[in-house]
This record gives C-alpha cells, structure tokens and sequence, in this order.
C-alpha cells in the first residue's frame, strides 16, 4: 500500500474513534443533566466553553500544527479528551454547572485540535493526486467522521441507560486510551510542519476568498446546532415522549445518513463539476436549497401536522442537502490553500466553524426556551440565508487563490 494512502488510514482510524466519543459524551451530558434537573437553556450553557475554546483551539492549533506537525497535535487532542472523560466520573456532588463547562472546555480543545489535525492532514498526504483526489480523500474523511460521530450519539444515549453515566465515561475513555498508543506507533513524526517556523499573526488569513468561505461556514453550521444540540433532543424526550435510546438511536442514524451522503458527495456531484472539485455556484445553489426546510418544517408545526413526521421526515431532506453543502465548504477550504500554510487556513476556517457552533448552542437553549422548537427551525433558516448571501462573494471557481486578489476578481 502507497505509504500516503497508509498514513491517512491509520490518521483517520484515529480520528474515527475520537469522534465516537465525542458522539458519545455530548449525548450523555445533554440527557444526564437534563435528567437531574436542568433547564434547556442550563443545558446549553454547559456547552458554552466547549465551543468557545474550540473557536480558540482553531486559532492557534492551526498554527500550532504548523509549528510541531499534524500528528502530534492530533495525538496531544486525544489526551485531552482522556483527561475530559475521566474528570467526568466524579460523584455528582462535584458536577457543579462549573466543573462540568470546565471539562467540556478541555473536551472542546481536544476536539478542535484532532479534527483539525486530521482534516489539514489529508492536503499533504493527498499530494499532487489532483483536485478530484482531494474531494474525494476530504469528503470521505469528513463523511465517515459524521456517520461515526452519529453512531457515537446512539453508544452514549445506549451506555447511559445500560450501565450509568460513570461506566459509559470509563468505557469511552480506555477505548480512546488505546487508540491514542496505537496511532503514536503507527504515524510518522512531521506531518505538515512548516520549515520555518510562523509567526502566530499568519494564521490570520489574507486570502478573501478562505475569509468569506469562513463566514458562510459560521452560519450553515449554526443553523444546524439552533436546533440539534438542545431543542431536538429535549423535544423528541420531553413533549414526543421518546426513551433515552429512541433519542438517541434518531439522532444517530440522522448523523449517519448525513455522514454517508457527505462521503458520497464526489460521486453525487460528478456530473455537475465534470471531474474537477465543486465551484462556489454549487455552494450557492445548495444553500438556498437547504434554507427551504427547516421554514418548512416550522411551518408544518405551527398548523397542527404530526409532529414526529414532520420532523423525521424534514430532517432527513434537511441532512441529505446540509451534508452537500458541508463537503464542498470543506473541499473549497483545502483546495484555496497552500501546501505549507494549510494547518494555518484550516484552523482559522474552523474557527468560523466554532463559532457557529458556539451561537447555535447558545441559541438552542434560548431559543427552545421561549420559542419552542418552532422557533429553533426558523431561526436556522435564517442563518441558512445568511450563509447563501454570504456566498456571493466567493469567486465563481474553485482552486487556489493567489493572497490579496479580491474575491469578486479572481
């Protein structure tokens, strides 16, 4: 096997597995602490340093990465993501709303620096493969990290009803343990380390082009936690009244479904990019699209449909076209950046990322709290608009963009 192809198996094997029990512990935590007692807006706020540091770890992981390589600070994530664990298992007299925002911070980090570190690797081990290749190796990479992140829902909503909040966090963190020995052993020292080492004011990028790309990643992805991380769940638990492993078997296969269509998004776009990667139109095209159902699905609410079919059925349209949207943002973001700066633009990219997250969260339990979940889906349309907007000012084709052309020249 092609040493390359090698080393992005065993980069996303390890990535797989950090992402099922990133799955996992948000289930468990949204679900356990709603369980003891918890508002839909306490909830949420338990998440609010997870994706605030995430913003931060994007920032400087990026250049981080750059400085020490992708392998390492992929490594360094997974620890981290141990520590979060375990610090969970406390008794419950300890889990004050602080020390649990305090261990979702360190949860947050680690999670931003492995999936940082996974995704800026592939532009390097892809290597001259071509623009195909690369949509291909992000979007599978991408897609099974959903599909994974999907089941980890499923295990943390399982291991909660089967064996305790404590044992779920014990199981999760000796799996993850184990991963992180393998992959240090398996994985080469260096990848994507810049041989100079780069000033931290260069993971500001000075491309247009990634800035704007940035900025309609921030609101696609907040449109989709307005409703997802808070008001589904308690929703579907508190109004439907679904069991622990309905709610999370739901959200499971939702993220699955989603993460297989993202993974098979090169060859459901094949005609449409004739062999080359996806241009901007096509992010246009699909956000405009996606903005259609969750107004719809709100809409349906307000007038009395079922409810549960209204949204089994509104949220799978939902991820089939939020799942396209987010392989060709993902493809755009590696193909607009440069060999030895990619660690750099990809975390300043998910930077945005977080603080979608970050807004949808917060929102999520606000909003679900004075709105309902009706309000949720309307606000995610409207975040889903500001996204197309913002795409209007990506430059009409893809692939790279030399830093200070003006987007609207290139």
């Amino acid at each position: 096997m092609e040493r390359n192809a090698r080393n992005y198996l065993v980069a996303t094997c390890g990535y797989w597995a950090f992402t099922v029990t990133d799955g996992a512990i948000r289930m468990l935590v949204v679900l356990y602490f709603y369980l003891l007692g918890y508002s839909p807006f306490e909830v949420a706020m338990l998440f609010l340093f997870y994706e605030f540091f995430g913003i931060v770890t994007n920032l400087v992981g990026g250049w981080l990465g750059a400085r020490i390589g992708l392998n390492l600070t992929m490594h360094i994530g997974m620890g981290m993501q141990v520590v979060a664990l375990t610090l969970l298992t406390v008794p419950d007299a300890w889990l004050s709303a602080p020390y649990v925002m305090a261990a979702q911070a360190l949860s947050g980090i680690a999670k931003d620096l492995n999936k940082m570190s996974a995704k800026a690797s592939v532009k390097t081990l892809a290597g001259d493969g071509g623009e195909s290749k690369l949509f291909r190796w992000v979007a599978v990479l991408t897609g099974s990290k959903n599909a994974l992140k999907g089941a980890g829902f499923f295990v943390g909503a399982a291991l909660l009803e089967w064996i305790g909040f404590r044992g779920a966090l014990a199981v999760l963190a000796s799996m993850l343990l184990l991963v992180l020995i393998v992959t240090a052993l398996l994985l080469p020292t260096g990848v994507g380390k810049m041989k100079s080492k780069p000033k931290f004011t260069q993971v500001f990028s000075s491309k247009p082009a990634i800035n704007w790309l940035s900025a309609a990643r921030f609101f696609l992805f907040g449109s989709r936690d307005v409703w997802f991380v808070v008001g589904l769940p308690v929703f579907l638990y508190s109004v439907l009244g679904w069991s622990f492993i309905q709610v999370g078997g739901f959200l499971a296969l939702w993220v699955i479904g989603y993460g297989i269509v993202q993974a098979s998004a090169p060859r459901l776009m094949r005609r449409s990019h004739h062999g080359r990667g996806p241009g901007c139109g096509t992010a246009r095209l699909w956000a405009f699209i996606l903005a259609a159902f969750p107004a719809a699905m709100a809409l349906g609410l307000q007038y009395g449909f079922d409810p549960a079919r209204v949204l089994v059925t509104g949220l799978v349209l939902f991820g089939v076209v939020f799942a396209l949207n987010s392989a060709v943002h993902s493809y755009l973001i590696l193909a607009w950046s440069d060999f030895d700066k990619v660690s750099m633009n990809v975390g300043f990219y998910y930077m945005a990322n977080a603080g979608g997250r970050l807004a949808g969260t917060v929102l999520s339990g606000w909003v679900y709290q004075n709105q309902g979940l009706t309000g949720c889906l309307w606000w995610s349309s409207a975040f889903v608009l500001a996204a197309a907007v913002l795409s209007f000012m990506l430059p009409g084709v893809a692939g790279p963009v030399e830093a200070g052309e003006s987007a609207a020249h290139v």
